[in-house]
C-alpha cells in the first residue's frame, strides 16, 4: 500500500546573513493510511517548520531539500502555488494551535465551512446549508442550526477549534496535521478535542500529531518520533519510546512533567549551577535519570500574609455577570495556595482584586492583617513592593526599550533602592535566577521565552515580597522550559519564605507545587483543602471531572504521571 507521506532525507534552510541556516537536518517521515504519527518536540526543534513544509507553507525564502517528498502517491518536489492550493484542503487539512486567530473573525462559520468545502460551495444553498449542518454535528458540535451564523468570537475555546477542526475535514482529506490542537485549553475542552481526534483516527483517518505534550500524544498516537535542533532523535512505537525510552531528550522530556510523583522532587535533570548547560549537557552531567529533592519550605500557619473575606465581583450590574460569589480563603506565610479552574471559573478575576486592579462589590482582601481592599490607592502605594505579580505573558509585561537591569530595577523604586545598592540587587536576583551580568544590556526580544520568564520572577523577587502572585506563569513555556522556571520557583520560595498564590488551569503544575488548592467554578469555590487530599480523593463533582479530563502517560508511566 502507498503510503499518505513518503519523506526522505528532508532538509529545510533559511537565507541568513548570506548564508543558510539549515533548521531540519535530513530527517525521514513515513506515515501509512490510517496510522496516527506524533512528531515531538520544543520550540524551535524544528517540528512546526516540518508541518509547514509538508502543505507548502514553509515561509518565505525557504530552501527545501528531500530525496522523497511523495503526498499520496504524487511527488510534490516540483510543485508551484497552485499545485499546492489544489492539494491543501483537499488531500490534506491542517488544524492550527488557535481556532480565533485561524478563522477569519469577519466571516460566520457558514461561509468558512462554504469555503473549506472549495468546487463543492458552488451547490444550491440547501445544499451547501445541509452539508454544513452534517459536518458540525460530525465533529460534535451541539445545535448546529444556530452555531452556523455565527462568527468565531461567539464560540466558546473548546467549538472555536471544533469548527477549525470541521473546515480542515470538509474535503475529506487524505492526511490531517494538527498543530498542537490541545496546547493553552481547559482540561476539560482538551479532552473533548483529543476525544474527537481518537474518534477520527478509530474511523479510518491518517493523523500527523505536533506536540510537545506526551501525555497528549500516548492517547492518539501509533508511532513517535521525537525532534531535536532539526533532527529526529528516537522515533519508535509509542509505548516503547514512552515506556522505555532511550535518548537523554526524550527521558527528559517525560521527567519534566509535573504530577504527583514529582511533587517534592526537582523537575530538571541538571543541578541548580547547570541550568544554562543544553538538555543533552544536562543529562551528561547528572548521569542518571534519579530525582534531585527539592528544599524544605518553612511554613507558619499562625501568620496569614493574605486573607480574603466573601469576595463578591460583578460585571454588567446588579444584573449582570456573578465573576466571583463568596470566595473566601487565608494564605500562610512561606505556604504556596493553587487556585485551579477553567476558563471563566473566576481565578484570575481573583487575582485582580487581590492585587488591588479591581475592587470587590462586597467583601474584603486583608494584607499581612490590614486591609487592602477598597482603600484609597495613596494609602496602599507604599505597602505595593510587598506584593508582587509574575504574569503569563513576560514580554507583554516589560517595557520593549528597556534592558533587563532596567526591567528588573524597577520594581527596587518603591522600596527606594538606587545607585550601587540598586545594581547589586539586581545582580544578585539575575544571579539567583541562572542568568547573569552578561544579559544586563539585553532588551527583552534578545532573550528566549524562558530567558524572559527567569527575568519576570527575578524583577518580581528583587524588592523582597511578602507575597507573589503567579497567574498562569508557565502555561506558554516548553514542558522542559516549565520545569526549569517551576524548579526555581521552588528554590526562590523556600530560600526567601515568600508566600505564592499560583493560579494554573494545569492540575500537575498544581499538585506538584503547591501546598493547598481551591477549586473554582462558576466564581465560587466548590472544594478546598490540602493538595494531596483534594487530589486523592476529592468530594465535589467537579473536581472529580478535572482530574478525569487531565491526560496521563498510558502503560508505567501513567503509574508515575496520574493524579
Amino acid at each position: 500500500m502507498t503510503p499518505v507521506l513518503d519523506i526522505r532525507n528532508l532538509t529545510i534552510g533559511f537565507p541568513k546573513g548570506g548564508c543558510a541556516n539549515t533548521v531540519v537536518h535530513g530527517i525521514d517521515l513515513t506515515i501509512n493510511r490510517g496510522e496516527a504519527v506524533a512528531l515531538v518536540g520544543e520550540s524551535g526543534s524544528g517540528k512546526s517548520v516540518t508541518a509547514r513544509s509538508i502543505i507548502g507553507l514553509a515561509g518565505a525564502g525557504a530552501a527545501i531539500r528531500a530525496d522523497r517528498f511523495d503526498i499520496d502517491g504524487s511527488d510534490v518536489r516540483n510543485f508551484d502555488e497552485k499545485d499546492w492550493q489544489r492539494l491543501r484542503g483537499g488531500k490534506i487539512g491542517f488544524v492550527l494551535q488557535d481556532a480565533l486567530v485561524s478563522l477569519d473573525p469577519l466571516r460566520r462559520i457558514s461561509q468558512q465551512l462554504s469555503d473549506a468545502f472549495g468546487g463543492r460551495r458552488l451547490f444550491r444553498r440547501p445544499k451547501r446549508h445541509e452539508d454544513s449542518r452534517l459536518l458540525l454535528q460530525s465533529v460534535g458540535i451541539p445545535d448546529p442550526d444556530r452555531r452556523l451564523p455565527q462568527y468565531p468570537h461567539q464560540l466558546s475555546g473548546g467549538l472555536r477549534q471544533r469548527a477549525l477542526i470541521a473546515t480542515a475535514i470538509a474535503r475529506g482529506p487524505s492526511l490531517l496535521i494538527a498543530d498542537e490542537p490541545t496546547t493553552a485549553l481547559d482540561a476539560t475542552v482538551q479532552k473533548q478535542i483529543l476525544d474527537l481526534l481518537a474518534e477520527r483516527r478509530k474511523a479510518g483517518h491518517t493523523l500527523l500529531l505536533i506536540s510537545h505534550d506526551l501525555a497528549v500524544v500516548s492517547h492518539l498516537a501509533d508511532r513517535v518520533l521525537v525532534m531535536n535542533s532539526g533532527r529526529i532523535v528516537e522515533a519508535g512505537p509509542a509505548e516503547q519510546i514512552l515506556r522505555r525510552p532511550k535518548h537523554p531528550y526524550t527521558q527528559q522530556l517525560l521527567d519534566a512533567v509535573p504530577s504527583a510523583s514529582s511533587r517534592g522532587f526537582r523537575l530538571s535533570p541538571a543541578t541548580a549551577a547547570n541550568l544554562r548547560a543544553t538538555p543533552a549537557q544536562q543529562h551528561s552531567q547528572t548521569g542518571d535519570r534519579s530525582r534531585i529533592p527539592l528544599p524544605t519550605k518553612s511554613i507558619d500557619h499562625q501568620i496569614h500574609i493574605l486573607s480574603a473575606r466573601n469576595l463578591v465581583k460583578r460585571y454588567g450590574g446588579s444584573g449582570g455577570i456573578s465573576a466571583v460569589n463568596d470566595v473566601s480563603f487565608d494564605l500562610a506565610a512561606g505556604e504556596a495556595l493553587g487556585i485551579v479552574g477553567e476558563s471563566g471559573s473566576g481565578k484570575t478575576t481573583v487575582a485582580k482584586i487581590v492585587l488591588g486592579l479591581a475592587e470587590p462589590d462586597s467583601g474584603t482582601v486583608y494584607l499581612d492583617g490590614e486591609r487592602w481592599s477598597s482603600v484609597p490607592e495613596k494609602e496602599r502605594r507604599h505597602r505595593r513592593a510587598s506584593m508582587q505579580l509574575i504574569a503569563q505573558d513576560a514580554l507583554s509585561s516589560f517595557d520593549p526599550r528597556y534592558t533587563v537591569e532596567r526591567i528588573v530595577g524597577e520594581s527596587l523604586d518603591s522600596v527606594g533602592v538606587f545607585g550601587a545598592a540598586r545594581r547589586q540587587r539586581v545582580l544578585e536576583v539575575l544571579d539567583a535566577v541562572r542568568l547573569g551580568e552578561a544579559l544586563l544590556k539585553r532588551h527583552p526580544r534578545e532573550l528566549s521565552g524562558g530567558q524572559r520568564q527567569r527575568v519576570a520572577i527575578a524583577r518580581a523577587f528583587a524588592p523582597r515580597p511578602r507575597l507573589l502572585v503567579a497567574d498562569e506563569p508557565v502555561s506558554a513555556l516548553d514542558v522542559s522550559v516549565q520545569a526549569q522556571v517551576l524548579d526555581l520557583l521552588a528554590e526562590l520560595q523556600a530560600a526567601s519564605g515568600t508566600s505564592l498564590l499560583f493560579i494554573s488551569h494545569d492540575l500537575g503544575v498544581i499538585h506538584h507545587l503547591t501546598d493547598r488548592v481551591l477549586v473554582m467554578k462558576d466564581g465560587r469555590i466548590v472544594e478546598a483543602g490540602a493538595v494531596e487530599d483534594v487530589f486523592a480523593s476529592p468530594r465535589h463533582s467537579y473536581t472529580r471531572s478535572l482530574l478525569e479530563a487531565v491526560p496521563a502517560l498510558t502503560g508505567e508511566a501513567q503509574s508515575e504521571a496520574c493524579f
